[in-house]
């Protein structure tokens, strides 16, 4: 297919979060063009796990009957400190039921929904400049296989991931005085691959038997195969001095038994991961961060498939209405974000200190309702629509959080 000249929306990266926004984009009419650095399918490193709000995203898609054809999971078998408990995933307004389905498949089906919805696809395609008339983008320049060639465009949305090298060309800053993450995984035979639970074990430990400001996840996905990996929380006062790939193999020497693991850990990848909206600059007049781009992961979990889903449609609503984009984007962003990720921020920081998690960690796994609200809690399982004391109790929490911070997210 020749390579288009111009569209209505160009999205520059087709993970979830841009090929949920070229989706939406095209199915509210627009002429949109999904551009990737990558050809497809290709790799991600990602625990692979689908929350019950990225379950609702893809619902919204209509993937709900292509999810339970993959694993289907209850909710979190939580390890550490001696006790096991099993949390159910809450429900409420939200889905009671989650997945995991390695991303090699998941961006290259979710891409094809985006051009089956009408979006036209480039792909080997790095985008490496930009064009402006006036603060507008009038285009971006890219590399491939054939040499450099131009994109105009009337609207440009940046779901180029965490690095995002195009938000940079744009005046994109990642502040790492906030919490951030240092993740890897790989993935290992098992004998509990279709295992109906998540695991996370809380309690993660080094080779000379430290604890480690962190934890370790196993996500099975029933083809015989687990996700193990493994995460580090730091911040630049308390940087992160773990080995990211040598812990991971500790991890699955320490619970192999337990999990029915066999063989080598196959394809270990890591990644640095900026959390909880900890850039500025994220919107100009027609152009918008989203995603992992606009640092939009838990700080609490490590999750962003779910926040990519959402503001890739949120930003194609922006389009497709007429809204705009600049500081309307930024507000949508601290308006369904804010409060969430400021509080997050805050507990993720107080557990970057092992001393305060040895403290504090035996203490709530000894309880099933402490660590259910939890749950909820870390995994933002608190939607706009949810009025219960839970739910208000966070909220008013983000408030006050978000009063105090120096730098809030997306500032």
């Amino acid at each position: 297919m020749q390579t288009p000249t111009s569209t209505d929306v160009l999205v520059v990266g087709a993970g979830p979060a841009g090929s949920a926004a070229a989706a939406w984009a095209a199915r509210a009419g627009l002429d949109v063009v999904l551009a990737d650095a990558a050809t497809f399918p290709r790799d991600k490193t990602c625990g692979d796990g689908l929350t019950p709000r990225a379950i609702g995203e893809m619902q919204r898609l209509g993937l709900e009957d292509w999810l339970r054809s993959h694993t289907v999971n209850h909710g979190l078998r939580a390890h550490g400190f001696g006790q096991t408990l099993l949390l159910p995933w809450p429900g409420g307004s939200l889905p009671d039921w989650g997945s995991a389905v390695a991303r090699t498949e998941l961006d290259d089906h979710l891409r094809t929904v985006a051009l089956e919805s009408g979006a036209r696809g480039v792909e080997g395609a790095r985008a490496v400049g930009v064009r402006h008339a006036g603060e507008r983008v009038a285009a971006v320049e890219f590399s491939g296989a054939d040499g450099t060639f131009e994109i105009a465009c009337q609207w440009l949305v940046v779901a180029d991931g965490v690095r995002s090298p195009l938000g940079k060309l744009l005046g994109r800053e990642w502040h790492r005085d906030t919490v951030y993450a240092v993740a890897g995984r790989s993935y290992v035979d098992s004998d509990l691959s279709d295992d109906p639970w998540i695991s996370s074990h809380l309690e993660l430990r080094d080779e000379q038997g430290d604890l480690v400001s962190g934890y370790g996840w196993i996500f099975p996905l029933g083809d015989g195969t687990v996700n193990l990996g493994a995460g580090t929380l730091a911040t630049s006062r308390r940087p992160a001095e773990v080995a990211i790939k040598p812990l991971m193999q500790t991890y699955a020497n320490t619970i192999g038994k337990d999990f029915g693991l066999s063989g080598e850990l196959r394809m270990p990848t890591s990644a640095l991961l900026p959390m909880g909206g900890a850039v500025s600059n994220v919107a100009g007049p027609n152009w918008a961060l989203i995603g992992d781009a606009a640092a939009c992961v838990n700080p609490l979990n490590g999750e962003g498939i779910d926040y990519g889903l959402e503001t890739g449609r949120f930003v194609a609503e922006h389009i497709a209405s007429g809204t705009g984009l600049g500081e309307a984007w930024r507000s949508t962003l601290v308006e369904h974000y804010g409060e969430a990720f400021s509080i997050a921020r805050r507990l993720a920081g107080i557990a970057t200190q092992p001393k305060v998690v040895s403290a504090l960690g035996p203490a709530g796994m000894r309880s099933d309702w402490l660590m259910t609200l939890a749950l909820r809690w870390m995994g933002n399982l608190v939607d706009d629509a949810d009025r219960d004391r839970a739910a208000r109790v966070w909220r008013w929490a983000g408030r006050r959080s978000m009063a105090r911070d120096a730098r809030p997210p997306f500032a």
